[in-house]
């Protein structure tokens, strides 16, 4: 019974260990960092302004930098630098906070608003050249037309830049 037991172990554990060697540097977390140690994210500026219809939010280009901070702590093993050397570098802009009516009621008046949120990223690997990219993230939230956006502004924010950042995460390390 025990070489029996003994058996079912060594086998499960070379399993494990060709299946976790076979796709190269992999966590948990579902990040692919390859040879990659560092990252640095620079500050996204808000550009919100230079858009049509857009408004400026104050704080939320420190609030987005550092949502997308934790997000790659969070969910990779990289060490965060701010000595422009890091192995990996996020840099771009905030270029759109827009509110706009959803859907109407009978009388023509807004039911619904939606809180638009567009960042442009650009992404480096000085690890991997061919990795690099300069892409448009963007996600909303919508809110009934009865409240203002001070009441659901902490919330909108914390979805969008869940989304926003989750995408960013994974547009440049979920490589698998």
């Amino acid at each position: 019974m025990n070489l029996l037991l003994n058996t079912k172990n060594k086998i499960l554990t070379l399993l494990l260990t060709l299946s976790l060697s076979s796709c190269g540097i992999y966590n948990f977390t579902g990040g692919n960092q390859g040879l990659a140690k560092t990252f640095q994210v620079n500050y996204f500026q808000n550009y919100a302004t230079q858009s049509p219809g857009s408004t400026f939010e104050p704080g939320m280009d420190r609030d987005f930098t550092l949502a997308l901070q934790d997000r790659i702590l969070n969910q990779s093993s990289l060490d965060l630098v701010n000595t422009n050397n890091a192995d990996l570098l996020y840099e771009g802009e905030i270029t759109e906070y827009r509110i706009s009516p959803m859907t109407a009621t009978a009388q023509q008046s807004a039911a619904q608003n939606r809180l638009t949120v567009r960042v442009k990223c650009r992404f480096y690997n000085k690890t991997k050249e061919d990795a690099d990219f300069e892409q448009n993230f963007s996600f909303f939230y919508d809110f009934g037309a009865d409240q203002q956006l001070a009441s659901v502004k902490s919330e909108a924010h914390e979805v969008i830049f869940e989304r926003i950042t989750q995408d960013i995460f994974n547009a440049s390390l979920a490589d698998w």
